[in-house]
C-alpha cells in the first residue's frame, strides 16, 4: 500500500470509513446529559479470541499481506481509531470497522489472492453478528441535537476529504 493518501483510490472502504466516523468522533468527546451507561449487547465472550484454529489463520493472513505492504509507516488499525470514543463505545467502533473490513476488502477480488480469505471473513462476520444488537450510546438526545447542528460542519469535512479540490476557508463553525 502507497501512502493513506494515495490508497484511498485503491481502498475505497477507507474513505466510507473515514466519513462515516465524523460524526461519532466530532461527538463523542462531548460531555452529554442523561447519556445512557454502556450496553452489554456490546460484548464478546473470550473464548472467541482464544481458538487456536481461527487465530492462526488470521496471523497467518496478515502476515501474507503484510509482507506485500510498501507502506510501513502508516497504520490503518490501532489506537487511533478510539481518538475522542468513551471506552463503553469502542467495542462498538469494533464492530463497525470489522463489517467494513469484511465487506469493502475480504469479500472483494482479494479473495483470490490470498488463502483463507473467506474463512476469516467468516469468523469475522460471525462475531459482528453476534454484536448486532450492540449500539453506540454516544449521542443521546442532546447528542443528537449536536449532531444535527453541526451538520455544516459535516458537509465541509467530507467536501474537503472526498472531492479533488479542497473547499476554501471551509471547515469553520458559524455562530
Amino acid at each position: 500500500m502507497a501512502s493513506l493518501h494515495t490508497s484511498a483510490s485503491s481502498f475505497p472502504g477507507w474513505l466510507l470509513f473515514c466519513c462515516c466516523c465524523c460524526l461519532p468522533l466530532l461527538t463523542s468527546s462531548l460531555p452529554l446529559k442523561g447519556a445512557p451507561g454502556a450496553h452489554h449487547a456490546c460484548r464478546l465472550r473470550k473464548v472467541h479470541f482464544q481458538q487456536p484454529y481461527i487465530r492462526n489463520r488470521t496471523y497467518t493472513l496478515a502476515k501474507t499481506a503484510s509482507a506485500s505492504d510498501k507502506d510501513t509507516d502508516n497504520r490503518l488499525i490501532g489506537q487511533q481509531l478510539f481518538a475522542n470514543i468513551r471506552e463503553n463505545n469502542r467495542c462498538y467502533m469494533m464492530k463497525s470497522v470489522v463489517e467494513l473490513v469484511v465487506k469493502d476488502v475480504l469479500l472483494t477480488e482479494v479473495k483470490s489472492q490470498y488463502a483463507n480469505v473467506e474463512e476469516v471473513a467468516q469468523f469475522l462476520a460471525s462475531l459482528t453478528s453476534e454484536l448486532s444488537s450492540c449500539v453506540s450510546n454516544t449521542l443521546g438526545e442532546n447528542g443528537k441535537t449536536k449532531a444535527i447542528g453541526e451538520l455544516d460542519l459535516l458537509f465541509d469535512y467530507m467536501e474537503n476529504a472526498c472531492t479533488d479540490a479542497p473547499k476554501k476557508g471551509g471547515n469553520k463553525k458559524k455562530n
